[in-house]
């Protein structure tokens, strides 16, 4: 189900130019409009359920209606980030509640190299066949 706002909750991210969740929506749906100072989804159909906008969101005010192989119907799936996990808060409809907390990341911020261990670029095979990883066989 797509990601839908919540307006009693929505502060617009107090007034930005672009909100938490149009920065972090990866299909650029969620949108401000500028006279409600609220965030919505543009084009509900196109949401992918990813729930980005779902964690980023300061106000947790953006819910994404869960599958019943995620959670039962009718549960609420309910995020709170924190430094460095993310507390997963199911509620069910007869009032329980059960509580998942996962990391964020298992490295700092900015320590991945993701060019570690790869051989330099050859620019002169630029437009022969092969990998960057591969190398070229030669004939």
């Amino acid at each position: 189900m797509p990601s839908y706002v919540n307006v009693d909750k929505c502060d617009g991210c107090r007034g930005l130019d672009r909100t938490a969740c149009q920065y972090i929506c990866p299909n650029d749906l969620m949108i401000l409009d500028h006279e409600t100072q609220k965030a919505y989804n543009q084009e509900p159909e196109q949401c992918w359920e990813c729930y980005n906008c779902v964690k980023i969101c300061p106000q947790q005010a953006i819910e994404v209606r869960a599958y019943q192989d995620f959670a039962p119907l009718g549960a609420n799936v309910v995020p709170m980030r924190g430094t460095d996990s993310i507390m997963w808060t199911i509620k069910f409809r007869n009032g329980n509640m059960k509580r998942f907390k996962f990391p964020i990341r298992t490295t700092p911020e900015g320590s991945i190299d993701p060019y570690a261990g790869k051989p330099e670029p050859d620019f002169s095979t630029i437009k022969g066949p092969g990998f960057f990883n591969g190398g070229r066989k030669e004939e």
